[in-house]
Order: C-alpha cells, then structure tokens, then sequence
C-alpha cells in the first residue's frame, strides 16, 4: 500500500515539484497550500507524513503543527519542516514547535527523500 504524505506548501512551482518527486518515489499526495487547510487535511486524510513549509499564508506553518499536535487523532503524525528558515535558531524554533525533523531549502530530491524515508523508518520502529 502506498504511504500517504501531506504536502504542505504555498508556493505553486515548488508544489509541482516536490509533488512529482514525492509521487516518482511512490508516495501519494495530498496538497494544503496554507496552514489552516494543513491542520484540516491531517485530521481528515491521516497521513503517515507532513512535509510542512513554515512560512505560510492565513496561518503559519509553526502554528499548524501546533494544533496538529494537539489534536488526538493528528499528534503522532511525523513532521518534516521543509523550509527556507535557515538563519541561527530556526531549526530549532521548528523542532520546539513539534516537528521532528527540518531540512532547508533549497534541497535536493535525494535529501528530501532521505529524510522522509527516515521518519517513516523511525515511526515504524517505535510502533
């Protein structure tokens, strides 16, 4: 069965591409191009990943991984940043938030799909 990764990002170039890496892997994806639609598709889609951009529209990315994680049904969910937060203490402002883990962009395919495939293993282990 194909793992389900919710996209979360506002820009449409980078949605296409990341989109079309992530299904070329043989994941299936849902996208939310704001944080507000983020927190809603989680609770309704229930992926086995968010890969969550920090500087959104409407509602940030830091503030929907917040009622992400404190939702029941959401909370286990893993949380990759994918960012261009990049500057001293960024990565840890994401991880404090509740992601658990952070990649800046820009990224290549091979270190997005690196880190993806590390949090499914991680969660996979601890179930």
């Amino acid at each position: 069965m194909k793992r389900k990764i919710l996209l979360v990002e506002d820009h449409p170039a980078n949605i296409e591409m990341l989109r079309m890496g992530l299904e070329l892997l043989g994941y299936t994806v849902t996208v939310a191009e704001d944080g507000e639609e983020a927190v809603e598709l989680a609770a309704a889609e229930l992926p086995d990943l968010i890969v969550m951009d920090i500087l959104l529209p409407k509602v940030s990315g830091l503030e929907a991984v917040s009622r992400i994680r404190s939702n029941p049904k959401t909370k286990a969910i893993p949380i990759l940043a994918a960012t261009a937060l990049a500057m001293p203490g960024d990565m840890e402002k994401c991880l404090k938030s509740g992601c658990d883990a952070y990649i800046a962009k820009p990224f290549t395919p091979k270190q997005l799909a690196a880190a993806i495939e590390k949090l499914l293993k991680d969660r996979s282990e601890s179930s």
